[in-house]
C-alpha cells in the first residue's frame, strides 16, 4: 500500500483536529478514533465520521482529494441500499484563510468525510451471535434476499466469470507466497490448486450461474460486524472502492457470512444463511465459495505485515499471523477434495 504525500494540512493534522470534541458543530462529550486499513473513523456520541487515507493500492486509488470525494459519494449511494437513515451525508473539512480547520461553512474543502448515524453496538450480529436463534436471524436474511432479487444483474459470460474466479485465486496465491509473509509455500500452492481444479471440474455449473443472470452487484464485504439486528436490520460498510469486487454470486456472499459465523462458533446458523439466497443452491458450491473466501481473507490478514512499522509493534505481527492461520485452516476444511 503506497502512502501518498498530501498537501498541508496533512493526514496527521486533520486527525488531530477530528480527535477533539470541540471540532463537531452538533456537540459531543467525547471522540473515539478507530483505525482501519483504508480509513480513520471518528466516533462521536451520536455519529461516525469516516475519513479516507490518501493511499493507492492494486485495488483502489485515494491519492487525490477529488478521488476521495468521488469514493465518499459512492460509499453514500451504495450503503443506502441496505440501510435506512444511517448514511447521512458527505461533509467537507474546510481550511480558512487564517489556516484554521472547521466542519462548518467557512473556507476551502481540504478533505471529505462520510457522516453516519451510529448504530447500537449491542445490536451488531457479531455481538449477539452467541445467544442468537435461527428465527432471530430471519429478518436480516429476509432483507438480504430482497436486496439480491433487486440488485443490478452483471451480464458476465460463463468464461468471463470463470476467469474472474481463477484470477482472484491466483492473486491470493501469489501474494501469500511472498517471503515476507512467512507462509508455508507448499500449503498455499495446494490450496490454490484445489480451488483452481474445482473451477475446471465444475466449469459448467459455475458458468451456468453467470449465464442465468445470478451475478449481481452485491455488498462485497458481508461480515457479522457489518450486520445490525435492529428493526429493520441494517447492513453497513459495503465495499465501495472497487465495483469489480462487488460483482458476486449471492451464494458466494452468503457463504462468506456463513463462514464468518462458523468462525464465531455458530456453525448451526450457516445452513440457514446459505439457504436464504435466491434459488436452491447446488450442494457443492457453498463449500467452494467458503474456501475461496477464506483464502482471500488469509491473504488480506497476511498482507497487513507489508504495511509498515505500525503493524510490527505491540504484538501486531502475531495478531495478523494468527488471523492468517485461522483462515488458512478454514480454507483447508472447506476446500473441495
Amino acid at each position: 500500500m503506497d502512502q501518498i504525500d498530501a498537501d498541508r494540512p496533512d493526514l496527521e493534522e486533520k486527525t488531530r483536529f477530528l480527535r477533539s470534541p470541540e471540532s463537531y458543530p452538533e456537540g459531543t462529550a467525547s471522540v473515539r478514533p478507530v483505525e482501519t486499513h483504508m480509513a480513520r473513523v471518528f466516533l462521536t456520541d451520536r455519529h461516525a465520521y469516516k475519513m479516507k487515507k490518501p493511499v493507492r493500492t492494486r485495488y483502489l486509488d485515494f491519492s487525490s482529494l477529488d478521488k476521495r470525494y468521488g469514493v465518499c459519494r459512492e460509499e453514500l449511494r451504495l450503503n443506502r441500499r441496505l440501510t435506512d437513515g444511517v448514511y447521512l451525508d458527505v461533509v467537507p473539512l474546510r481550511l480558512t484563510a487564517d489556516a484554521h480547520l472547521n466542519l462548518g461553512e467557512q473556507g476551502t474543502p481540504v478533505e471529505w468525510l462520510v457522516k453516519m448515524r451510529r448504530l447500537p453496538q449491542g445490536d451488531c450480529l457479531a455481538e449477539r451471535i452467541g445467544a442468537l436463534s435461527t428465527a432471530g436471524l430471519q429478518p436480516l436474511l429476509d432483507r438480504l434476499r430482497t436486496f439480491y432479487r433487486q440488485a443490478e444483474v452483471i451480464p458476465l459470460t460463463a468464461n468471463q466469470y470463470l476467469q474472474r474466479l481463477r484470477r482472484h485465486t491466483e492473486r491470493c496465491r501469489d501474494d501469500l507466497l511472498l517471503p515476507e509473509l512467512q507462509q508455508d509455500g507448499g500449503e498455499i500452492r495446494a490450496l490454490a490448486a484445489s480451488l483452481l481444479n474445482f473451477t475446471r471440474r465444475h466449469s459448467a455449473l459455475l458458468g451456468e450461474r453467470a449465464e442465468s443472470g445470478l451475478i449481481v452487484e452485491g455488498h462485497g464485504d458481508l461480515r457479522p460486524e457489518h450486520c445490525f439486528l435492529t428493526e429493520p436490520p441494517q447492513v453497513i460498510d459495503c465495499l465501495e472502492f472497487n465495483r469489480d469486487l462487488r460483482w458476486v454470486d449471492p451464494l458466494d456472499e452468503l457463504s462468506y457470512l456463513a463462514l464468518e459465523c462458523e468462525l464465531l462458533g455458530r456453525e448451526d446458523l450457516a445452513e440457514a444463511i446459505v439457504r436464504s439466497g435466491p434459488g436452491a443452491p447446488p450442494d457443492s458450491l457453498s463449500p467452494f465459495y467458503k474456501a475461496s473466501r477464506a483464502f482471500l481473507r488469509a491473504r488480506l490478514a497476511a498482507t497487513h505485515l507489508l504495511d509498515g512499522p505500525r503493524y510490527r509493534e505491540n504484538g501486531e505481527v502475531d495478531k495478523w499471523l494468527r488471523k492468517t492461520r485461522t483462515y488458512l485452516d478454514a480454507a483447508r476444511r472447506h476446500c473441495p477434495r
